[in-house]
């Protein structure tokens, strides 16, 4: 039986929250899983984010949190630690609850993107890839593509300053890895990622020239809705390989389900 009173409390967090997918795709696993446990969405305006977080920790039956737009920076200030993932970028998606009631932070940005680009059978090892957006899943996903092998990255994003800091942090963390600031071109790159907001709403302006968009590459939007963005939707026209948001959702969610212990597997307190 779910959402008795011993039931484990998830939190989806954004603003606005509508479009998070989180809720439906845990609740769905801890029916199918027969799990005593829910996930329930959750928002608050920006300004009111501090009083908000207060009184999420004081709820002692939250066991964790799913963090995105705009909060993934302001709830790793919160937390007592992390995982280097998250420390790196200083951006959490995922937070849980230590025994002493704190909270601990990762972010799986990069490891769901990483791990759905190879089960696509997509390399990154040696390849030059330009990256529309610096941002918190912008960072996240430049450490893991340096970390994967990349032989270039080219960051590009509104924010030059933002995407200048990234690429020297990126470069020094992984120096073999040739990390600039560049436009949104394609040219002359292997892969092409799109990784910000843009898409997402019918009248978006497309994040690069598409162009300069040629057969040879692989194109990935890391929007999960609409299932294939107007940049896929161009870059399959023209006979790009191209690769959508929701696979790397579903190994986003296979290693927040470890994170959080959901079968109580490795839990001393119930």
């Amino acid at each position: 039986m779910r959402g008795t009173g011993k039931a484990d409390v998830f939190v989806m967090l954004a603003h606005p929250v509508g479009h998070a997918k989180s809720p439906g795709i845990f609740n769905q696993i801890f029916e199918e899983k027969g799990l005593d446990s829910l996930m329930v969405p959750l928002s608050c305006r920006p300004e009111d984010f501090d009083i908000f977080w207060e009184g999420l920790t004081a709820a002692e039956n939250v066991r964790g949190v799913i963090v995105s737009v705009p909060y993934k920076a302001a709830v790793f200030e919160k937390c007592a630690g992390g995982h280097d993932r998250a420390v790196r970028v200083r951006s959490a998606n995922s937070v849980r609850r230590n025994p002493d009631g704190s909270w601990y932070a990762d972010n799986f940005d990069g490891v769901g993107f990483i791990d759905a680009l190879k089960a696509a059978g997509h390399q990154v090892a040696g390849k030059r890839v330009v990256q529309v957006g610096a941002g918190g899943a912008g960072a996240s996903l430049a450490y893991c593509l340096a970390e994967a092998g990349a032989a270039e990255i080219r960051l590009s994003d509104v924010d030059e300053s933002r995407a200048e800091t990234l690429a020297e942090l990126v470069a020094k963390a992984f120096p073999t890895c040739r990390v600039v600031v560049g436009a949104a071109d394609p040219t002359g790159m292997d892969l092409v990622v799109n990784a910000t907001p843009m898409g997402l709403k019918p009248t978006d302006p497309l994040p690069l020239d598409i162009s300069a968009l040629t057969p040879d590459m692989t194109v990935v939007d890391i929007i999960m809705e609409p299932a294939e963005t107007p940049l896929l939707q161009a870059a399959r026209r023209i006979g790009c390989k191209i690769q959508p948001g929701r696979p790397m959702m579903d190994y986003q969610v296979e290693a927040m389900a470890e994170f959080f212990d959901i079968d109580r597997k490795d839990r001393n307190d119930g």
